[in-house]
């Protein structure tokens, strides 16, 4: 008769392997410094958010939707199936109007939207170059796309880009991709030079518009409506989660482009479509920046006057930026940390950026501006900052 084991009882703090590996990386991540935390802790003064109008906080895109009734709170289904409804399509045609392009295609997000169209535009025969600081949302899009000649460039170096294009456009299509505005450092990229160079060798021209809409141009269309590249550029996306104050996002471009994605487009294919309520959240955005009394100039006055307190404050590590965006360097995680609760203390919510969002070395305050904010503000900023 053989012997019986006793069985072992699992104790609270037992793991399997998945959970030890988890374990594993989170204490990693602790040990270094980098964890990343939620907080629900915010100091008065909004210097971090991406509401760069003013839309979502200030109330004032609720005020908007206020007279107009919304029938739904889902949308039952993808757009294929039961999501579908005349309220997306109107939508659509007045986002591509606004735009300047033939057609415009909704996805939940921007994220959606970068994955959706650079996985599906692209294939084994393709060549992709995207910007050496290109956002996640770009880099996971091309991870999934079925390519393998995928390269980057130095951030916003023509003479780099047209290397690569030199070198990898003879093996099949090419497409490039970049923002017009980066989210961290807050600079835009070259487009009418990058344009030319796309022209000059066959590859199309994909433009993330997430951190230019609604800032750059008279009524915020974008940094390629404002320098009249909108039938020179394969595929523009414009998200509505940022100066929109709302949720989604768009692709503008070709009736054939809108046609493909419907088709091919993953993220459009089997994702449950935005409600009715984000919808026309959005549309009224749009028709807040169409109408004749819309301004973007306090916004650019502001920019203007923060730049002049970096010029003559002397310090060191501030990029280069004209955009809602100003980032300053300071090299080290425990040094942003330090800077943000510095300013946090003097009730200026400002966030570290740290490694690994960052490369090392590159950590850094990332600092945004809106219409809400006030010279008064700015100037209180860079006092603390050189105390």
């Amino acid at each position: 008769m053989g012997i019986r084991r006793k069985k072992r009882t699992p104790t609270p703090c037992s793991m399997n392997r998945v959970e030890q590996y988890l374990a594993d990386k989170l204490n990693d991540r602790t040990q270094t410094g980098n964890l990343r935390r939620l907080s629900t802790q915010r100091a008065p003064i909004d210097f971090f958010s991406n509401d760069y109008l003013g839309l979502a906080t200030t109330g004032l895109l609720a005020e908007l939707m206020r007279p107009d009734k919304v029938d739904s709170t889902g949308s039952t289904g993808s757009r294929l199936l039961s999501g579908n409804s005349a309220q997306a399509e109107m939508l659509e045609q007045t986002i591509a109007s606004f735009h300047k392009a033939e057609a415009a295609l909704l996805f939940n997000s921007g994220y959606d939207a970068n994955m959706g169209l650079i996985a599906s535009v692209t294939n084994r025969s393709s060549t992709i170059l995207s910007d050496e600081l290109c956002h996640a949302s770009i880099i996971d899009g091309i991870r999934l796309s079925q390519c393998s000649r995928k390269y980057k460039f130095a951030h916003n170096d023509l003479s780099d880009l047209k290397k690569k294009l030199a070198r990898y456009t003879s093996d099949g299509p090419t497409v490039v991709v970049v923002e017009s505005v980066y989210s961290m450092d807050g600079d835009m990229a070259p487009l009418a030079e990058m344009v030319r160079l796309c022209e000059q060798y066959d590859a199309q021209l994909i433009v993330d518009e997430a951190h230019a809409t609604g800032v750059i141009g008279a009524h915020g269309e974008g940094l390629v409506c404002s320098i009249g590249l909108q039938d020179k550029v394969f595929a523009r996306v414009h998200t509505f989660g940022k100066a929109l104050g709302g949720h989604g996002a768009a692709v503008a471009g070709s009736n054939l482009l809108k046609r493909y994605l419907i088709n091919f487009a993953r993220p459009f294919i089997y994702t449950t479509a935005l409600p009715g309520h984000s919808l026309h959240a959005v549309y009224c955005a749009y028709q807040y920046l169409s109408g004749h009394s819309f301004s973007n100039t306090t916004l650019h006055d502001l920019i203007s006057y923060f730049r002049s307190r970096v010029a003559a404050s002397g310090m060191k590590g501030w990029k280069d930026s004209v955009s809602s965006i100003q980032a300053l360097v300071v090299g080290s995680n425990d040094d942003a940390r330090r800077f943000a609760a510095k300013l946090q203390q003097a009730g200026l919510e400002v966030r570290p950026i740290l490694h690994p969002t960052v490369p090392l070395g590159m950590e850094r305050l990332r600092i945004c501006l809106h219409t809400f904010n006030t010279r008064e503000q700015v100037d209180l900023l860079f006092e603390t900052l050189l105390q």
